[in-house]
């Protein structure tokens, strides 16, 4: 198809990355990327965001594991091939599809504030907020970690093959070493610059050679701390990782940084749990789009999205400009009600049913003037709102994260995005593993004109988050896996390709290669390189503030259908997608 070879050949002559990457920095730049053709498969499939941890699913779904057991050791390889992205001193959060009962679930692993944690926590001594990378790099920006809780519940309640078999491929690999690769390399290099080499707690010796120098593509590395980390979790479960050594590893690595101090406690970690949730869901079409819920806003602002769009007939503007302004209004109104109303639901009422209400979006949707651009949207006010209360934050998390998706010969399916936020976290290791920097998704501010912010700070609390792992479903059934990484933008990246999918009959690898069109309440962004830079002027011409620059995402999707399974890696990454 035209607009896969546009991207590729945009690929090919580097034009994806350079001048845009200078001015809208991400934390894991574009490397590493690759011509992507998909796949097909008749019995099951997995695609995620490297071909080691594609190849560690694939093996174990062959062996007869089931997508649960996959989805264990996609997530330890991946920590050890891309630790920048995710792994065990994150969180994460699970969209599961269980084909036995019919059921859709969803996990929630997403880090916590320390319980001793206060609205003030992101505040100077002279009451002004931190800098973003002065409140990174060091403990002060670790969250209590999930995504270890996460798989052990969701193994306990769905898995078929002992949890310790899952952790053998990542232990295999980190003993005998790997090939750094050519995004991992390019990523070491760029994270120099933003306080990479902790010595202390000894990711300076992991990542960088004795002189200084970073570790580059090609190196083989091994990480034996990690492997005995693995091998422990594997022997003792879950608990192994929130008490005992590997604890004590943590809080040896969160006292390292007495500048940038952490409240975090052998209590906080002992007392993690992952909570079992029920899914969002909104209808788009004849489709059931269905996601993560709080403390996450991907599914709802993704709903939001599409629910707005029902109202305009996408099949017949097509793949244009014209499709592409009414995404980015949409976008503008969801985005200013994420920004208000969303947080951990657990902590602040969030109006759930009243942001997906039928009536509301098509009431948000006639705000939309088809011929010209709003300048900003402002949040409306869904039925069992408390909008007068808040203020908005609109802090939009880095571009961090990674994503995959699982189908088993069964039908069961996993969609899973895993993060440790910023690209390499807190630039703290423990274990062999890095980090989370995430509770810098935290509003930095408590309060603003007298009202309290819905994402601030609050001991235990688990900070808001843009992931949007979906599963979409047709007639009761899903048809379609699909999410991303990319901080606030994983919600249109996803959001986009789900309207190819749908209203374009694009299949998955076409949806990701098109190119990314993005609007977070304030200028438009389109992604160099792909057809759609070449409507800057059209949209423009809209009333649209236009940026044309880098957006490196992550989709990985698998598509459902009749005795066939096709699935697609995102170009922009070095995944793959394997089935049989």
């Amino acid at each position: 198809m035209i607009i896969r070879k546009h991207l590729i050949a945009a690929v090919g002559l580097g034009l994806i990355g350079g001048a845009a990457f200078a001015a809208d920095i991400q934390p894991e730049g574009p490397s590493g990327l690759t011509e992507q053709t998909g796949a097909t498969a008749k019995r099951f499939m997995v695609a995620a965001a490297n071909p080691h941890a594609t190849e560690a699913g694939y093996d174990i779904l062959k062996a007869g594991g089931n997508a649960i057991d996959a989805a264990v050791a996609v997530q330890m390889v991946l920590n050890l091939v891309e630790p920048q992205s995710s792994g065990i001193g994150g969180g994460a959060f699970l969209v599961y599809w269980d084909a036995a009962t019919g059921q859709l679930t969803t996990y929630d692993g997403r880090e916590t504030a320390p319980a001793a944690a206060g609205s003030d926590y992101f505040l100077k001594s002279d009451g002004n907020r931190k800098g973003f990378w002065e409140a990174v790099n060091g403990a002060g920006s670790v969250g209590v970690p999930g995504t270890v809780a996460l798989l052990d519940m969701a193994h306990e309640a769905h898995g078929s093959l002992p949890w310790p078999d899952l952790f053998q491929p990542a232990i295999r690999m980190a003993r005998d070493g790997f090939e750094i690769s050519p995004r991992l390399g390019g990523a070491i290099a760029r994270a120099a610059e933003r306080g990479l080499p902790d010595q202390k707690s000894g990711s300076g010796d992991y990542f960088f050679n004795s002189d200084g120098s970073p570790k580059s593509s090609g190196t083989v590395l091994r990480n034996p701390a990690f492997a005995d980390s693995l091998e422990t979790i594997a022997t003792g479960g879950a608990k192994a990782f929130y008490e005992g050594e590997i604890a004590e590893s943590i809080l040896t690595a969160l006292a390292s940084t007495p500048d940038n101090s952490s409240l975090m406690t052998a209590a906080d970690l002992a007392g993690y749990r992952a909570i079992e949730r029920a899914p969002v869901c909104v209808a788009y079409r004849t489709y059931e789009i269905c996601g993560m819920g709080p403390p996450s806003s991907g599914a709802l602002t993704v709903g939001q999205i599409l629910g707005m769009l029902a109202q305009f007939d996408m099949k017949a503007v097509g793949y244009s400009p014209v499709a592409a302004h009414l995404f980015a209004e949409a976008s503008r109104l969801a985005y200013a009600d994420r920004a208000l109303y969303m947080a951990d639901d657990d902590y602040v009422p969030v109006p759930v049913r009243g942001l997906l209400d039928p009536h509301y979006l098509r009431a948000r949707a006639a705000l939309i003037d088809t011929g010209y651009a709003m300048e900003k949207a402002e949040p409306g006010t869904p039925p069992f709102a408390r909008k007068g209360d808040l203020f908005p934050d609109r802090q939009p998390e880095r571009a961090g994260t990674s994503h995959f998706v699982i189908v088993d010969a069964a039908g069961n399916a996993v969609s899973m995005t895993t993060t440790i936020e910023t690209g390499f976290g807190s630039r703290l290791m423990a274990g062999g593993f890095l980090l989370n920097n995430e509770l810098t998704d935290f509003s930095f501010l408590p309060e603003k004109d007298g009202k309290p912010i819905a994402n601030r700070v609050e001991g235990g609390k688990r900070p808001r988050s843009s992931m949007a792992p979906t599963i979409v479903l047709k007639d009761g059934r899903p048809v379609i896996l699909i999410g991303s990484p990319g901080g606030s933008r994983i919600i249109p990246y996803v959001a986009w390709a789900l309207v190819g999918m749908i209203d374009w009959d694009m299949d998955p690898q076409q949806a990701v290669d098109m190119g990314h069109v993005s609007n977070r309440n304030g200028p438009m962004d389109l992604e160099e390189g792909t057809p759609v830079a070449s409507w800057r002027s059209a949209l423009e011409a809209k009333g649209h503030t236009v940026k044309v620059r880098s957006m490196n995402s992550g989709i990985h999707a698998i598509m459902i259908g009749d005795g066939v399974l096709s699935g697609a890696a995102d170009p922009r990454r070095e995944g793959a997608v394997r089935g049989d």
